[in-house]
């Protein structure tokens, strides 16, 4: 195995990958990121512009000594909301079943960085379709923060005892992506049950 399994670990409580291509020699599965808080910061940013060029026009002609100089955070404001846009666009999640070199490659990428585990089918035991416990992120008034819930979730499970997140969202969804994995792969799909909180 060539990378850290801990890092395809999920910060949120649902992926959902679909499969880009298949064939008999290839499985891609991709997830693309969160798009609607992507698409939503760049049509804020898009709707400041109308707002953002002009102070900084007034800005460039007059120095911060003018009246548009107080408004500097508008143009800064826009750039970041933009920034956040085109990093959440850029997440991508790609998971590799490769039949000829009998390998699985899981790709993680953005504008920041890379991230590649690489593994042989024959380092993996099983497949299990269990429940992952995820913090939820919010805190209402009176309520304790970062209480956990649990998630369904697709796991490869290694021989060496460790195990690498494939997916998470519906059971229904993940029983169907389990069994087709299970076939591809020659591998047991094993049923976790949730234990009792």
């Amino acid at each position: 195995m060539d990378g850290n399994p801990g890092q395809f670990e999920a910060v949120g409580s649902r992926l959902g990958f679909s499969v880009e291509a298949k064939t008999q020699e290839k499985l891609t599965l991709v997830w693309q990121g969160a798009r609607f808080p992507a698409y939503l910061c760049l049509g804020i940013a898009v709707a400041l512009l109308s707002l953002s060029v002009p102070i900084v026009e007034a800005i460039r002609l007059k120095g911060f000594q003018g009246p548009a100089g107080s408004l500097w955070y508008f143009p800064l404001m826009n750039l970041i909301l933009l920034g956040i846009s085109v990093f959440l666009l850029s997440l991508k999640r790609i998971i590799v079943f490769d039949q000829k070199r009998q390998q699985i490659v899981l790709q993680k990428r953005s504008i920041v960085r890379r991230t590649r585990l690489c593994m042989g089918y024959d380092e993996v035991e099983a497949l299990r379709l269990g429940t992952d416990e995820v913090y939820s992120g919010f805190a209402v008034a009176g309520s304790s923060a970062a209480q956990r819930y649990p998630v369904p979730s697709l796991r490869l499970v290694l021989k060496n005892g460790a195990t690498v997140l494939v997916d998470r969202g519906g059971a229904r969804r993940l029983r169907s992506l389990g069994e087709r994995l299970s076939d591809y792969l020659g591998k047991p799909l094993k049923t976790e049950e949730a234990s009792p909180s």
